[in-house]
């Protein structure tokens, strides 16, 4: 019997830069400038062979504009962009949709991109070939009048990759059927029959607009205004909110912080979007163990933690925040239920508004939230979480949450 060699061709070229295109043109590359040209100048190099150029300072001072000689020990902006862009590939391929295409990955401790075959496409064909192998050979012991010892064995194993395959099919259909950390950290605010408002923070201030004449759009008019205004990054964290709610065909609200009252509150589960300019999140989250705290100048802002009074490790210095804009940024996210209304509260609430977007972020990432749940597990499945979070900003742009603390009541 001859055996034959499986040969796995390496993706060409063209296949590689048809993926990229896909994998930038998805909601986790498409609304920024920064990651794009980051894997875009990686693949690109790595394609030509040039890989020389693909190391941690020539990066940096290629795609982000530093000095020749800036310190990579200071200055993390290559390494934060590489593993936020790790974090998002891997969102990507999560997507079932995903399965068959050609891999782009950027291994841990590397910026040297690889590109791969999915693995189920690379081990289908050795399946089939051992499918082919194993009719070949009940056929040739059948030919030859081989003894039906023999040919038991082959039926024995046979039987026995048949009960292996049924064996994984059955942990996966158990794997599948688990509910996700997702589920299990929304489940209480999408389970009441009431509609869930979303408070965000909101500012509202005599300003001035300039409206477009209909006649000739490019006359403009400016007039004064009572502006209502919702932060950027705020709005990052109220989509993914309200995305959740509308994914899951749940009834939702959305109300500024100055327009929501105490009966609002009582309505139904409530998500809290930011904190220093939302007055209800300062209020709610005051007696729980991790709260908001300032100086009088306001130029000092931390989360606290009851139990170590005067402890402020987690704090933004406003005058580096707003000179540099490098620094780390602080949230908090809980889930609890409010003893002054009854229901189901959710904060996703930063000190910065770099915090306050990766706070959204972990609250609607499966593998982000994975953590909390875990440690949720081993303090008992209490109901009632927090959890303090930390981000690098660097150029104003947050990288990937990080758990910091958590607590369970």
């Amino acid at each position: 019997m001859r055996e034959e060699q499986l040969v796995i061709e390496e993706p060409g070229a063209e296949a590689v830069r048809d993926e990229l295109d896909r994998l930038l043109a998805s909601p986790f590359f498409n609304h920024s400038r920064r990651f794009p040209n980051f894997l875009r100048f990686v693949v690109e190099h790595t394609l030509a062979g040039d890989i020389d150029k693909i190391k941690e300072r020539t990066l940096g001072i290629e795609i982000f504009g530093r000095d020749a000689d800036y310190d990579t020990a200071t200055d993390p902006i290559v390494r934060v962009t590489a593993a936020e862009i790790r974090k998002r590939v891997a969102q990507y391929y999560q997507d079932p949709a995903h399965n068959h295409e050609l891999r782009i990955s950027l291994p841990s401790g590397s910026y040297v991109p690889q590109f791969t075959w999915p693995s189920t496409e690379a081990q289908r064909i050795p399946a089939l070939r051992k499918q082919e192998l194993v009719a070949q050979a009940i056929d040739e012991s059948a030919a030859a009048g081989r003894t039906p010892r023999t040919a038991g064995i082959v039926f024995r194993w046979i039987a026995a990759v048949i009960l292996l395959a049924a064996a994984a099919a059955a942990v996966l259909i158990w794997q599948r059927s688990r509910p996700t950390p997702f589920d299990t950290f929304w489940q209480p605010i999408l389970a009441p029959a009431q509609p869930v408002l979303v408070c965000v923070a909101d500012q509202l201030e005599y300003s001035v607009i300039q409206l477009r004449d209909a006649a000739d759009p490019s006359h403009q008019i400016t007039l004064k205004d009572n502006l209502t205004a919702i932060v950027i990054d705020d709005l990052d964290a109220v989509v993914k909110a309200a995305g959740i709610l509308q994914a899951k065909g749940k009834q939702y609200g959305l109300k500024g912080e100055g327009a929501t009252n105490l009966d609002d509150l009582r309505r139904g589960p409530t998500v809290f979007v930011g904190a220093f300019d939302n007055a209800w999140t300062l209020r709610l989250t005051r007696p729980l163990r991790y709260h908001f705290a300032n100086d009088a100048t306001m130029t000092r802002l931390w989360i606290e933690d009851s139990q170590a009074p005067g402890q402020s490790k987690w704090t933004v210095d406003r005058s580096v925040q707003m000179t540099t804009n490098n620094y780390r940024d602080y949230a908090i996210v809980s889930r609890f239920t409010d003893s002054n209304t009854g229901q189901v509260a959710v904060v996703i609430a930063g000190i910065g508004r770099g915090g306050t977007r990766v706070a959204g972020e972990f609250l609607t990432d499966n593998s982000d939230l994975a953590q909390l749940m875990r440690a949720a597990a081993h303090s008992g499945d209490k109901k009632n979480m927090e959890a303090v979070l930390s981000t690098q900003i660097i150029d104003g742009e947050p990288g990937s949450p990080k758990l910091e603390a958590a607590y369970f009541w």
